[in-house]
């Protein structure tokens, strides 16, 4: 027989006061933190979910969270552990699963805000208490976030960086829109002569609705060349996870390639659903991380073997670089030149560009600056903000 299944007190003060709600977004969090592909669009999908079940039914509530949160299968034992950890009633001695019963019972976590500043790490023969409460950072004050918004990528600690990210995937991408050839039905004001003539077929042949057409508008490819060498591993990390966030949100309309001493093209690797997937497949793909820089070289490779491949009509290219380049400046020069021959838009992301005393000394950017038609940091959040406002301006 069955086990009865476990209920939520219908009488618990905060079910009455409407905080399950407010729970429901803290244990997301927590369920984030712990590295679960857990984001808003879900939380709304559970919380949707919950009218469709009895709320006192614990083990109905436990198995719809599971079925919404959990994307792989590795996780399932860790989101049981964090379920039974989190959904306990504090004034039940119920003792977690996996606790012996000589062990100290568990308290429910205390949420605050995480610091800014990472704490000190404490003494190594420093021993825990067994009373004290257990901390969860979960949000950032606005000004936090602001604060975080100008804070150079490689001053981040390992908190703001996982809260960087979670802006990152906020943000929206919508480059502007171009217009093609082709005609489709609107209300430009031209006369679309075969399809009127089919509307009135009905009236005798009399001209009594008339159709219009006008041209088809698409929004403009991006083509990202990211330089992934020894003097940008400050920055390749949180790079390659905006990198992602940028290709999820617009799809099919982005082609990514990296370069040290070669060019490899990570656009399939950055399709999976899972960001983690997606960067662990593109480690994978990749054989020269961290090496010397060889751009002209690269964007050689990119011009003939790729640019008719993957640069539809009016692309805008993307090179993500700090221009330290131990190639030839003349072979950099002709490629550069080459490539702004064949896309709409050159726009240079510089991390070292945010420095206030930063000028483009090195010979590899000397070689690429005629050719590029903006020339950007891309440093700290707020540049990449601007970056979208750039690129849905563009026409």
């Amino acid at each position: 027989m069955p086990s009865a299944p476990q209920t939520f007190n219908p009488t618990d003060p905060q079910i009455r006061s409407g905080h399950l709600l407010h729970n429901l977004i803290l244990f997301g969090r927590v369920l984030h933190g712990l590295g679960l592909d857990v984001n808003p669009g879900r939380m709304i999908d559970l919380v949707n979910a919950l009218a469709l079940i009895q709320i006192g039914r614990k083990q109905d509530f436990f198995f719809v969270a599971q079925s919404l949160l959990v994307q792989r299968r590795e996780d399932l034992a860790l989101f049981k552990d964090a379920f039974d950890l989190f959904w306990v009633d504090p004034r039940d001695r119920v003792i977690a699963r996996g606790r012996r019963q000589d062990e100290t019972p568990f308290t429910r976590p205390e949420f605050a805000p995480p610091p800014l500043n990472p704490p000190v790490a404490p003494p190594a023969d420093s021993t825990h208490d067994a009373g004290e409460r257990t901390i969860v950072e979960t949000t950032y004050s606005p000004s936090d976030r602001a604060a975080l918004r100008r804070k150079d990528f490689s001053q981040l600690t390992a908190e703001e960086m996982r809260a960087i990210k979670a802006m990152m995937d906020n943000l929206l991408w919508r480059p502007g829109e171009r217009r093609t050839r082709r005609l489709v039905a609107g209300h430009s004001g031209a006369l679309d002569l075969r399809r009127t003539l089919r509307r009135n077929i009905a009236h005798g042949g009399e001209l009594v609705r008339f159709a219009e057409r006008g041209p088809k508008v698409k929004p403009r490819p991006l083509v990202i060349i990211a330089d992934i060498s020894g003097s940008m591993e400050r920055y390749t990390r949180l790079l390659l996870h905006f990198i992602y966030s940028l290709s999820a949100g617009l799809r099919q309309q982005v082609e990514t390639f990296v370069f040290s001493t070669r060019l490899t093209r990570i656009t399939r690797p950055l399709r999976q659903r899972s960001v983690d997937r997606a960067l662990r497949d593109v480690s994978r793909a990749v054989t020269d991380w961290s090496g010397g820089t060889r751009i002209g070289e690269a964007l050689k490779t990119f011009n003939y073997q790729w640019a008719r491949r993957v640069m539809r009509s009016s692309a805008v290219v993307l090179i993500i670089s700090d221009g330290w380049d131990r190639g030839d400046p003349d072979l950099l020069r002709r490629e550069m030149a080459r490539l702004q021959r064949s896309c709409r838009r050159v726009i240079w992301l510089n991390p070292l560009l945010g420095g206030a005393d930063y000028q483009p000394l090195a010979r590899g950017m000397q070689a690429a600056l005629p050719y590029i038609d903006d020339f950007l940091p891309v440093h700290n959040l707020a540049s990449l903000e601007d970056l979208a406002d750039r690129l849905a301006r563009l026409k």
